[in-house]
């Protein structure tokens, strides 16, 4: 069986009136590269986005996760957008962009990646949360409701496939280490470091029945490859829904509660992340509210 990969690679490459809105012209620029490597097989098929002043490149393809073609084109397409932000001017040109050149994967680099490889179903949805003005560990209690908490998600108690529960791959983003908890029987251990967001990060969710990929966060966190502030991290996270998986209701139920999380202006302050549409995902006000975009592909 063929296997799919889905990767989400974000960056901040420019941005017009201050950290606010991706330039048009950045968007037609990406959106003609990964057209070309479509053509080129390089990657199966593609969406060009933006979230605030984040340029989103969400693609599928079979290269499998961390490749360095896929990772290259992602690279080569920023710094292509940065050039022409330099050109036109924009604030923050090229500011996510930490190193001079591509070392095979963008880890460590600066871009936010969420990747997952999985054997499709005849029908596979999926839903690609980005989010701007924040920092990773934002996900870490709407991932938690999502696969942890009945209360939220029905089919931990109603499907077989849910009811055993989901293994917790959290990394902590300082020691660069990674610790895997299982709920139910670990809860009360998974509260205890996710309810540190800004060094604890859920990065990874698996179905315990049979280790099957649930979901993917970004934990790149900018100040600690720059050694200074450079802007929020900006997260994004992919999450499987439906037949095994929880029902997409599910999946956006946390999000109609405004919990509160770090960024805002200049990453300093503490706020209630905001659900939008894409047209509205332009954070303003005090640099806020942080604003995320949930996108559902099939």
């Amino acid at each position: 069986m063929v296997r799919t990969t889905v990767s989400v690679i974000k960056a901040d490459i420019g941005s017009l009136a201050g950290h606010h809105i991706v330039h048009p012209k950045l968007k037609e620029i990406a959106v003609s590269e990964l057209a070309e490597a479509k053509s080129s097989r390089i990657i199966e098929d593609f969406y060009v986005t933006s979230v605030g002043d984040d340029l989103q490149l969400i693609m599928t393809h079979r290269k499998g996760v961390d490749s360095s073609e896929v990772h290259g084109l992602a690279w080569e397409v920023f710094k292509r957008c940065a050039d022409a932000a330099k050109e036109l001017g924009l604030y923050g040109a090229g500011q996510d962009l930490l190193k001079d050149a591509f070392s095979g994967n963008l880890k460590g680099m600066g871009p936010g990646v969420a990747e997952m490889e999985f054997e499709e179903r005849p029908s596979d949805p999926i839903v690609v949360f980005m989010a701007d003005k924040t920092e990773p560990g934002a996900f870490n209690l709407p991932i938690f409701k999502i696969f942890a908490d009945p209360f939220n998600t029905a089919g931990l108690v109603i499907d077989p496939k849910l009811h055993s529960g989901f293994i917790f791959e959290i990394m902590d983003v300082i020691e660069s280490k990674v610790v895997e908890l299982s709920s139910p029987e670990d809860m009360y251990d998974i509260l205890s470091i996710i309810g540190t967001p800004s060094r604890y990060v859920i990065r990874r969710v698996f179905r315990k029945v049979d280790r099957e990929i649930a979901a993917s966060v970004s934990t790149t966190r900018l100040s600690l490859i720059a050694g200074k502030y450079v802007g929020k991290d900006d997260p994004v996270a992919i999450l499987r829904a439906q037949a095994g998986f929880p029902a997409l209701g599910e999946i956006l139920e946390p999000f109609s509660f405004p919990f509160l999380v770090a960024g805002w202006m200049r990453g300093s302050h503490t706020g209630p992340l905001m659900p939008v549409s894409e047209r509205d995902a332009r954070p303003t006000r005090f640099d806020g509210p942080p604003r995320i975009v949930a996108l559902g592909f099939q």
